[in-house]
């Protein structure tokens, strides 16, 4: 019997679709299926295009590409349609395409077939284009799930929630290469210790995911007959977790393959051409995602490394004090970039804080920041002074600027530093700094002051560049915090907006008295730059700025007390600040104005603060114009809320007590005095062995103020 007898026996035909020509050759069984008179035919393209249905026909090409790609069957269940668009039957498709010049030639067979049967997954699948719809949703939402994903646990995540239209994979496995044998990368649906027969494979391994590794090529095995059939020596190991269907995809990126995806179904599967499109499709999306992820994971790990190789943990033992530190990246290309902290045990017993900022965020940063770093510690060690200290490392870094970027034609740069040598048992700090913010003090009443300190040009600009030394305690009970810019300006923030948002976040924590207080202040600290809250508080600047942020923690244990009624001791609520001000920076009598306004932030009468910064102007201009020497300021808050007491002292080496003078009504000097007898609550000038020290006070509560006529008024002998 012939083929073509056979064929129509049971109702099969024949065709040929050359895609080049453009013509299709039906042999009288597929004309009639098509609702043509049951004779050899040959038509044109269009002419059969006409009997499918618009939306199955426009699949084919797709169909084919895969098949042509797998080198398998093209299958494709088509509906017949006449004239009017009606649906007349459902055929199935079968053919072999192949590659022809200019196009491809399709050979097959067409069969009517009744409604699928129950229990596959063909009967889940629509034949309508609702289907495609959804498959083509499905990618999409797949495409940009897998695309989002950063990391490689993410990209598993992903892949195991998938819910494919019209199947769903009851387990999945991803498989990797390391040297020559396998490695499962991730996996769903299975126990934790489910991988170890498949980890130690080789790619020699009559498995399905080696052979996929192997070849390149895509295995579907519909049933587990077919399973046992094709692999019978590892079978046993697929058995146990009866499943009935298994889809094995290579995972291949920028032509390479990389592993291989595993998708099993509890339900049968028959693999039809749009199944196996999709599960084509997502391999790809999922071998694109794997090699990012893979790749971002390494610059994540070295960058990491790098940091971690040049960032000290802080000292938990400091008698007497409690230390906390962060490190944040900015976050783009390998989160590197120049902030620094270090903690330096020195020759006195004495403790070392530095942090600072090398200009850049690149890796170059990075080894320049590890360069300096090392330089700093040798030079602290070697027991210098801070601004010794930065001396050195200000002629360190412009020689390497002079060696090593000029001379290659790169732009210079520069760092920022902060050095503070601290003396844990009286709390006495001498900090130098290199045109690095000014630190923070958070006082044991909960109020925050940006304490200045003198400070001279980033490292790095001029070889030879002086740091002076400001010298300040910190008292029981009070926290230093010390920070990078990108604390204070990320998120659009100037100096003023950001240092104001800090404020904020430290006045409203109470950091306690155990290390994890302290732990938890810094959390709060970078949350609220770096979290989800910080986009609500941005700054007034157009950009956000970002930039990496290192913060230093400092607190001094204790608190201040005072004795009470009965000898028992009751806390006793001390606010404090102190600045000099040198013959040659006049320009820090404003800085004096604004820390006596800080100090007082919260007194109840705002016409005190204005007279009470007034005052300290005065007091200070006098000690520039009339002295040879520096002014220091103390001023001091003590008592309860309401009741509180401020005094003020500004202290000057010149032994020559100031004297009331009677100024004409255009003078510009001689008011100082005048000045104290009608806006303080009490003032004098009190003698020292070196010198004398001129001071006012203050009470929030005006009527237990001794007024100006108080026999504490006056200048005192």
């Amino acid at each position: 019997m012939r083929t073509e007898d056979l064929l129509a026996a049971i109702a099969t035909g024949l065709w040929r679709w050359d895609n080049a020509s453009g013509r299709v050759t039906l042999d009288a069984e597929a004309a009639r299926l098509l609702g043509l008179p049951a004779a050899p035919v040959e038509l044109t393209e269009a002419a059969v295009r006409s009997r499918f249905h618009p939306v199955d026909f426009a699949e084919i090409n797709g169909i084919v590409q895969l098949a042509v790609a797998e080198k398998t069957l093209a299958e494709a269940r088509l509906r017949i349609v006449d004239e009017r668009g009606r649906v007349q039957r459902i055929v199935r498709s079968r053919s072999r395409p192949r590659t022809v010049d200019g196009g491809f030639e399709l050979v097959g067979t067409l069969q009517e077939v009744p409604e699928p049967q129950p229990g596959t997954s063909a009967a889940h699948t629509p034949i309508t284009g609702d289907w495609r719809r959804s498959r083509e949703a499905f990618l999409l939402d797949a495409g940009r799930g897998l695309a989002e994903a950063r990391s490689t646990a993410e990209v598993l995540r992903v892949a195991a929630g998938l819910s494919m239209p019209g199947f769903m994979p009851d387990g999945l496995a991803v498989f990797g290469i390391e040297g020559d044998r396998l490695s499962v990368i991730g996996h769903h649906g299975h126990h934790a210790d489910d991988e170890r027969p498949f980890v130690a494979m080789t790619r020699e391994t009559e498995y399905p995911a080696a052979e996929v590794i192997r070849t390149g090529r895509a295995i579907y095995l519909p049933t587990p007959e077919d399973y046992s059939r094709r692999y019978p020596a590892t079978w046993p190991l697929a058995a146990r977790f009866r499943r009935t269907s298994w889809a094995f995809l290579p995972l291949v990126n920028a032509g390479r393959t990389i592993g291989a995806w595993m998708a099993a179904f509890a339900q049968p599967v028959a693999f039809t051409p749009d199944e196996r499109s999709v599960l084509t499709t997502v391999a790809r999306m999922l071998a694109q995602a794997l090699a990012r992820a893979g790749v971002q994971e390494e610059q994540q790990e070295l960058a990491l490394g790098l940091q971690r190789s040049m960032m000290p943990t802080v000292q938990p033992d400091i008698p007497g004090m409690t230390v906390a530190a962060r490190y944040v990246p900015t976050g783009g290309g390998l989160e590197v970039g120049g902030d620094w902290y270090d903690m330096i045990p020195l020759p006195s017993g004495r403790i070392a804080l530095v942090i600072g900022d090398v200009q850049g965020h690149d890796v170059r940063a990075a080894g320049l920041m590890g360069q300096l770093r090392i330089a700093l510690r040798a030079y602290a060690s070697e027991g210098h002074h801070p601004d010794a200290v930065l001396s050195r490392a200000s002629r360190f870094l412009a020689g390497i600027n002079e060696t090593e970027f000029r001379g290659h034609g790169e732009d210079q740069r520069f760092a920022t530093c902060l050095y503070i040598e601290v003396d844990p048992a009286t709390g006495l700090l001498d900090i130098a700094r290199a045109g690095h913010p000014d630190p923070a003090i958070r006082m044991s009443d909960g109020t925050m002051l940006v304490r200045p300190t003198a400070g001279g040009l980033p490292l790095g600009i001029v070889p030879d560049t002086d740091y002076p030394t400001t010298r300040f305690v910190l008292e029981p009970g009070e926290t230093m915090m010390v920070c990078t810019d990108g604390l204070i300006e990320t998120g659009g923030h100037d100096l003023e907006t950001g240092w104001a948002r800090l404020r904020d976040i430290i006045e409203a924590h109470e950091p306690g008295e155990d290390d994890e207080g302290l732990e938890r202040l810094a959390d709060a600290l970078v949350q609220a730059v770096h979290g989800p809250p910080s986009h609500h508080t941005t700054g007034p600047l157009v950009d956000r700025r970002e930039d990496d942020i290192a913060v230093l923690l400092l607190r001094r244990e204790g608190d201040s007390c005072a004795i009470g009624t009965g000898g028992l001791l009751t806390p006793q609520p001390v606010r404090r600040t102190v600045l000099s001000v040198a013959q040659a920076e006049p320009e820090r009598i404003a800085e004096a104005r604004r820390q006596v306004r800080d100090v007082l932030h919260d007194w109840a009468d705002p016409d005190q603060v204005d007279s009470a910064v007034l005052m300290v102007s005065e007091m200070v201009t006098n000690v520039l114009l009339h002295t040879d020497g520096d002014a220091l300021l103390v001023a001091e808050i003590t008592g309860e809320r309401g009741t509180r007491r401020i005094r003020v002292d500004v202290a000057d080496s010149s032994d020559e007590l100031p004297h009331r003078r009677c100024p004409g009504e255009l003078a510009s000097s001689g008011r100082g005095l005048l000045l104290l007898e009608l806006l303080a609550g009490a003032w004098g000038v009190d003698p020292r062995g070196d010198g004398k020290s001129t001071w006012f006070e203050l009470y929030e509560d005006a009527g237990d103020a001794a007024g100006p006529l108080s026999s504490e008024s006056g200048p005192s002998a």
